[in-house]
């Protein structure tokens, strides 16, 4: 029964995001329980802080995830900030490498890459966050830059991987670098 709902699920979320959800159906027929617990991330990833800092989340998210992946899933969280009303123009600037000039969702995208590499400018972004948007927004963006990356090295390591693809934001098609 209960993998009967959590097929259910993994069919609409495809569905409604027009995703290759097949390595979560793996999963799924591979072990209920691996299956439930996949079903429960979204409860850590998807932990967005404020309404005012969401665009902060959307571009630590999208960063974590491009670290990761250069193709469905950068798309997937794109397609996701979108519906969530974040500015297209500056999800298509992060993509392009310009993240210093996509405003907030820049913000979220460069914290994430410095927290990534433990480079030094983390601090400078962790505390531009915490001041303009407070502790919640810090913590929601460290959840993103932590979890963004998950979807695509598990699906990698399912044998589920796939090649790098170019990405639609709105009507503008970004070629999406690999980074690994």
């Amino acid at each position: 029964m209960i993998r009967y709902f959590l097929k259910m699920g993994i069919e609409q979320f495809a569905k409604r995001y027009n995703y290759d959800a097949a390595y979560m159906s793996h999963v799924v027929e591979t072990s209920t329980m691996a299956g439930v617990r996949l079903s429960l991330l979204p409860l850590y990833s998807q932990f967005r802080g404020p309404k005012e800092a969401q665009d902060v989340w959307a571009g630590a998210m999208l960063g974590s995830t491009q670290e990761g992946d250069c193709g469905p899933c950068v798309q997937l969280i794109v397609d996701m900030a979108l519906e969530a009303g974040v500015p297209a123009e500056q999800l298509a600037l992060c993509l392009q490498g310009d993240a210093s000039a996509a405003g907030d969702v820049g913000l979220g995208f460069r914290f994430s890459q410095a927290a990534i590499a433990n480079t030094p400018a983390l601090e400078e972004f962790r505390a531009e966050i915490d001041k303009r948007f407070g502790s919640a927004a810090v913590t929601a963006a460290s959840f993103a830059a932590s979890s963004g990356r998950i979807y695509p090295v598990l699906k990698r390591g399912l044998g589920f991987g796939q090649t790098c693809s170019n990405v639609q934001v709105k009507q503008k098609t970004i070629q999406v670098p690999q980074h690994r």
